[in-house]
């Protein structure tokens, strides 16, 4: 016969239940439906069993609604989003960003039950209407349609309503093209502006962007040991990432993490070209001079290479944002210079932080044959990624073949 257990007042507990008394508190443990102990606290025995019945309720109530298909598109995608254990903090605040801004507030009430493919066509359509690009809409199809595959999968709805979705709405729309890579005159132009007395701070950063190709979480999280200026190389083995807590009781204050790098692939050895040696040394020269060295500490780690003038380390948004107004910047001194010297302009294309990795990929591509060293370079898991900016860099470099080929009438 099993022990009747009791608390200090010689009441019964029944099973779940038990009295901590180094915190004086009631508790009631419970596994959830993924496997996880949970736990209910209250100051005493009566509040505890309130707060049971509530929860046992709102647990009976939400899972026949969920298996009725009543519930909300919401409700499924939480669930969804529940069992995503393996995601890096940065890839689910960035699914969580763009569902709650795009979708929670509006379609995500929509039963999932009532909701058919052409009522999500529409909300795309509606969505695009609004000057939402195609490659947003297609981050939010990927998480709609994997949070109706878990209710197709827990037998509550028959179909997937996002089946097919996308090739209708790209039949319908014309996608703009896509970012490109700075020329090589452009990507010159942009770096020698920063020889200006009011940008040089820049300089070093910059060239270490054109230079090495890193995502933006890597190169705002290199540190000087990571540099091994002996081989000249450069060691890409953590990034730091910066997002926002969704969902997470501290609220949506945004913060800095340590992290790997987007892929296992990402963990790789870059050489240093000249230019970015030099960068390196320039920007240690800089800090010995100004006294304005990196004073955070991320995840245990120190001695980050490129920081602000109050010792911060950079973020992606403030970087993009310089980037703007270097680039209007240059634009406008550059219309004035054109005119005075009777020539046409060389203005520069606004870019963002990605624009730097995509053109030293495209450098890389012009040089070299070997897709695999590429890929290695690059960090990219996928060859198909590598492959599709070599073959687009290829598709360039046969039309100026062909164009030389004309110039130099060789028949």
């Amino acid at each position: 016969m099993a022990k009747v257990r009791k608390d200090g007042r010689g009441r019964v507990l029944h099973k779940g239940e038990s009295y901590l008394r180094s915190k004086s508190l009631y508790c009631f443990s419970y596994t959830d439906s993924f496997g996880n102990r949970r736990f209910i606290y209250a100051n005493d025995l009566e509040q505890l069993r309130e707060k049971e019945t509530r929860f046992i309720r709102d647990r009976i109530d939400g899972m026949d609604t969920y298996l009725a298909a009543k519930a909300s598109i919401n409700y499924v995608f939480d669930r969804y989003m529940s069992t995503k254990t393996d995601l890096r903090g940065k890839t689910k605040a960035g699914y969580l960003y763009t569902y709650d801004r795009y979708v929670r507030n509006g379609f995500g009430k929509r039963r999932i039950g009532d909701v058919r493919y052409s009522d999500v066509l529409q909300f795309y359509l509606d969505l695009i209407s609004n000057e939402l690009g195609i490659s947003t809409i297609e981050h939010i199809n990927s998480l709609l349609r994997s949070a109706f595959k878990v209710a197709i999968r827990d037998n509550v709805i028959r179909s997937n309503p996002t089946d097919d979705v996308m090739h209708e709405v790209k039949r319908m729309v014309k996608e703009k093209p896509a970012k490109r890579a700075l020329t090589i005159e452009e990507q010159r132009a942009f770096i020698n502006y920063l020889n200006k007395p009011e940008y040089i701070r820049w300089k070093p950063l910059f060239t270490v962007m054109f230079g090495t190709g890193c995502r933006i979480g890597e190169l705002i999280g290199l540190r000087w040991s990571d540099l091994d200026f002996e081989s000249s190389m450069i060691s890409i083995n953590h990034s730091i990432v910066y997002y926002s807590n969704y969902g997470k009781s501290e609220g949506r204050k945004c913060r800095y993490e340590v992290g790997l790098p987007k892929t296992e692939a990402g963990i790789r050895m870059i050489p240093m070209l000249n230019e970015v040696r030099e960068a390196f040394l320039q920007e240690k020269r800089n800090q010995e001079e100004s006294g304005c060295l990196s004073i955070v500490e991320i995840g245990g780690m120190s001695g980050f290479i490129f920081c602000n003038r109050f010792g911060n380390i950079h973020n992606q948004a403030a970087l993009n944002h310089e980037i703007k107004h270097l680039v209007d910047n240059y634009n406008a001194e550059e219309m004035v210079k054109a005119r005075h010297e009777g020539r046409k302009p060389l203005m520069l294309p606004r870019f963002s932080c990605h624009t730097t990795r995509h053109t030293f990929c495209t450098r890389l591509c012009e040089n070299e044959t070997n897709i695999k060293v590429i890929q290695s370079v690059m960090g990219h898991k996928n060859i198909q990624t590598t492959l599709d900016i070599y073959a687009d860099v290829s598709e360039r470099k046969k039309e100026e073949i062909f164009r030389n080929l004309n110039y130099g009438n060789i028949f």
